[in-house]
C-alpha cells in the first residue's frame, strides 16, 4: 500500500482539472462554483485516493482556519451538548468545525484557554460560560476576535448575544402555580453572577407583584451552582428560613433534582406537600418520579442562532451587537398539583355537593 501523500496538483492531474477547480468542489462555501458532475468526481476521487486538504496552508492563504472556539461552563450539564449540536448544525454546512473546550469559571483559566485557540488561528468564538461583568469579553475585543455570547450575556451589551427570554420564563412558572391556587412561592435561584440567574431573580418578583402577592426576602435562596448538590443545599436553606411554601421553583433542572432529594430525605411528597417547577426542560426530566413540569428552552436553536450570528459577523465584518430572545414555554407533568388545604376543599366540596 502506497504511503505517498496526495497533493491537490496530484489530484487535478488526474481528473484532468485545474486545481482550483478541486479546491473549489471541496470547499462547502464555494462549491456551487462548479458543476455537480465534477464536484461528483472530485469528491468521489478525494474518497479513493485519501486526500487530506493541508489546512495550514489553506489557513495562511486564505487568513481562515475554519475553527470556531466554543467555550461551555460545564460540559456535564445536559443542556449544553443541544446547544452544541445547534451550534455544529449551523457550522458545517458554512465548512466550518467547533473546537469545544469545557472551560468552568474563572477567568485565568478562560483567558489561557482562549490563548491556546488563538495559536490554533480560529476565526470566532461562542462563549456560553459569559458572566454579568466578563473580563473575558474585554479581552476578545482588545484582540479584535469576533465573539457571540448563547444562553447567557454580558451586561455592558458589548457583543451579540442569543439568549431565552428569562423573565418571561419565571412568569410562566409563577403564573402556573398560581391558577393553581398556590400563594406561598419559594424560588431556588442560581447564581446571580450570571444573567439568566438575575434576570429570573427580577422576574420572580415582578411576576409575584402582577399577581398581587407579597415578596419577602426568605422565599428566594440563592444556589451556588447550577448542579443537583448545590440545589440540595439551596432547597434546605429555603425549607428552613421559608417553612410555609407550598411550591417551589428552581433554577434549573438539576437544581430541581437537589430539590426532589430534599423532599424525599424530609419525608415530603411531591406534589402533594410541595410542588415543583424546573427550568430547561432538559433530557429524561419525563421519566423521574415525579415527571418534572418544567420550562422548556429553546436549546438547539440558541446554539444555532449563535453560530449564524457569528459567521455573519466574520463575513462581513463589525456590525452592532445584536441581542435575540428567544420565547421558552411551560411544559406542565405529574410535580405540580393545587396546594393540600385547597385540594382538600375542593373534595370536600365535592361530597357535600353529592350527598
Amino acid at each position: 500500500m502506497s504511503t505517498t501523500k496526495i497533493t491537490l496538483r496530484d489530484l487535478a492531474k488526474r481528473l484532468g482539472v485545474h486545481p482550483s477547480t478541486v479546491s473549489r468542489a471541496i470547499n462547502p462555501k464555494t462549491r456551487q462554483l462548479v458543476g455537480e458532475k465534477v464536484v461528483a468526481q472530485v469528491l468521489a476521487a478525494v474518497q479513493e485516493l485519501g486526500y487530506r486538504p493541508n489546512s495550514i496552508a489553506a489557513s495562511l492563504r486564505t487568513k481562515r482556519s475554519n475553527l470556531i472556539g466554543v467555550l461551555l461552563p460545564d460540559i456535564t450539564n445536559p443542556m449544553f451538548p443541544l446547544i452544541l449540536l445547534g451550534i455544529e448544525e449551523a457550522l458545517g454546512p458554512a465548512g466550518y468545525t467547533a473546537l469545544v473546550v469545557n472551560a468552568g469559571s474563572g477567568y485565568a483559566k478562560q483567558q489561557h484557554i482562549v490563548e491556546q485557540m488563538q495559536g490554533r488561528q480560529i476565526d470566532g468564538l461562542i462563549v456560553a460560560s459569559v458572566e454579568r461583568d466578563d473580563p473575558l469579553i474585554s479581552y476578545c475585543l482588545a484582540q479584535d476576535l469576533p465573539v457571540v455570547t448563547v444562553n447567557r450575556s454580558e451586561e455592558r451589551g458589548r457583543v451579540s448575544c442569543v439568549v431565552n427570554d428569562d423573565v418571561l420564563s419565571i412568569r410562566l412558572a409563577v403564573d402556573h402555580l398560581v391558577a393553581l391556587g398556590h400563594t406561598r412561592i419559594g424560588h431556588v435561584v442560581g447564581p446571580l453572577n450570571v444573567s439568566t440567574s438575575y434576570h429570573r431573580h427580577l422576574g420572580f418578583q415582578t411576576a409575584l407583584i402582577a399577581q398581587g402577592l407579597p415578596f419577602d426576602e426568605r422565599m428566594e435562596v440563592e444556589s451556588s451552582a447550577y448542579t443537583r448538590e448545590a440545589g440540595v443545599l439551596a432547597c434546605e436553606e429555603l425549607l428552613t428560613q421559608f417553612e410555609d411554601v407550598t411550591a417551589v421553583i428552581a433554577g434549573n433542572d438539576l437544581i430541581a433534582i437537589g430539590c426532589l432529594d430534599v423532599f424525599h430525605q424530609r419525608g415530603i411528597a411531591c406534589p402533594a406537600d410541595i410542588s415543583l417547577v424546573g427550568h430547561n426542560d432538559t433530557p429524561l426530566t419525563d421519566v423521574i418520579d415525579p415527571p418534572l413540569t418544567t420550562v422548556r428552552i429553546k436549546q438547539r436553536e440558541l446554539g444555532f442562532q449563535s453560530a449564524r450570528i457569528l459567521l455573519n459577523t466574520i463575513d462581513e465584518g463589525e456590525s452592532e451587537p445584536l441581542e435575540v430572545r428567544l420565547k421558552p414555554e411551560l411544559v406542565v407533568r405529574g410535580s405540580t398539583a393545587a396546594p393540600r388545604r385547597l385540594a382538600s376543599a375542593k373534595a370536600g366540596a365535592g361530597r357535600k355537593k353529592k350527598a
